[in-house]
């Protein structure tokens, strides 16, 4: 897998995920940046990279499934290190392979979504995310739209907070300052 490692000042590490290699995303993402920037300035160890089949990575896309082992292929590596305290970060179509990857054996201790595409992708109507901590979305985004996220905090994690950006729509084109300022 092709990705970017930065080292942190501590014992913790986020990994963070791209949206949908089909529609153009990739580790170098302005969200993905962005939320790398947030997780960089709480201290964290981060570890942007391409899912299989994007960029320099090698293999093909497999609608989510496959991409789930990258994850967790991910989690491993900053183990390897010895990252004793793992986040996960998703945007789009991350955030939603972050999610299923965690109803296998991943554990992490922790979790945020950027712009979870809950009109777009199948989020499971049983999915329980207790390590979640946070959601952000923009105001006007048509694949995340916060009145379909409300209903699912409940069920994901009650104790989680949804954070709506005011203005953004599901790409934060002028909001990027804000997803920093908001994730972590």
């Amino acid at each position: 897998m092709e990705g970017r490692y930065h080292t942190g000042n501590s014992t913790k590490a986020a990994v963070i995920t791209h949206p949908h290699p089909l529609y153009g995303g990739d580790m170098t993402n302005p969200v993905v940046a962005a939320i790398a920037t947030a997780y960089q300035n709480a201290g964290f160890a981060t570890l942007r990279f391409n899912f299989r089949g994007t960029g320099e990575s090698g293999g093909t896309h497999d609608q989510g499934v496959g991409e789930q082992v990258d994850v967790v292929g991910a989690v491993d590596f900053l183990k390897g290190e010895g990252l004793g305290e793992i986040h996960l970060s998703g945007y789009s179509f991350g955030a939603w392979v972050n999610a299923m990857a965690l109803q296998g054996a991943l554990s992490v201790q922790g979790l945020t979504m950027v712009a979870p595409p809950v009109a777009f992708i199948d989020f499971k109507d049983d999915l329980r995310l207790p390590m979640l901590s946070a959601v952000l979305a923009g105001s006007r985004d048509e694949y995340a739209p916060p009145d379909q996220i409300r209903p699912l905090m409940g069920q994901w994690n009650p104790a989680a907070r949804l954070e709506i950006i005011d203005g953004a729509d599901h790409f934060f084109f002028g909001f990027l300052d804000e997803v920093t300022r908001g994730l972590v």
